[in-house]
């Protein structure tokens, strides 16, 4: 398992994973060009299509033996021990299988929040069995949207903990979705939910480096299985 956390060392990394573009040497938020806007896009687009190609390849075996020590691990880990509240996500295709995290998690008691798209945005609902998720978004199993609704308020958020899905990450914790930025807009004004975020994936999902721009939001934990 190869694991990356925020460290005061990344101060830099770490605000630009809050939303902001930060110059190496100063820390001051910058904005790029539009030109160099495009020239990330088409950087993040390359860097996917070769990611998803390595996840793709992956034998049903190794997927699946990544997928239970995932499990274990996420379930051992103290944010997990200590949250009332999980927004968690249900993996679909060749993405790292989070059945079991989701099942053991409602078995504990836990409050289990899954995210529904609507349009552009993104809101977390809560479930109470796997039997409440139904294909939604792209054939991704999602809630019917008519529970509780997850709703932030940062005196409490030290007490939910999110899950984050992702296409590529690097070993600054940038990370790369599936291009429609659902995470980056849902997490750009919830500074405390950021700070208990962990993004997982397979090994081969680990890229060299990630470019980054605009309100990209980066976990505060990477774990690679």
């Amino acid at each position: 398992m190869d694991m990356w956390a925020h460290t005061e060392g990344q101060k830099n990394q770490a605000e630009a994973g809050a939303g902001k573009q930060i110059e190496p040497d100063t820390g001051k938020p910058f904005i790029l060009s539009e030109g160099e806007q495009e020239a990330v896009k088409r950087k993040k687009a390359k860097i996917r299509r070769e990611v998803l190609a390595r996840r793709n390849a992956m034998s049903e075996e190794e997927r699946k033996r990544a997928s239970l020590c995932m499990t274990d691990r996420i379930l051992g880990h103290q944010w997990f021990y200590g949250a009332e509240k999980l927004l968690l996500f249900a993996g679909y295709g060749t993405e790292i299988d989070t059945g079991e995290l989701i099942s053991e998690a409602l078995r504990m008691g836990k409050k289990v929040f899954l995210p529904r798209v609507a349009g552009e945005e993104m809101e977390f609902f809560r479930i109470f069995s796997m039997q409440d998720l139904k294909p939604g978004f792209h054939g991704i199993p999602e809630p019917e949207g008519i529970t509780d609704l997850y709703r932030y308020e940062e005196d409490s958020s030290g007490n939910t903990l999110m899950i984050m899905p992702g296409v590529a990450f690097d070993a600054y914790r940038n990370r790369i979705g599936y291009g429609k930025g659902f995470y980056d807009r849902y997490l750009k004004d919830k500074p405390a939910l950021r700070e208990h975020t962990i993004g997982i994936g397979f090994q081969c999902q680990l890229a060299e480096e990630i470019p980054v721009c605009g309100f990209d939001c980066r976990p505060y934990q990477v774990l690679l299985f």
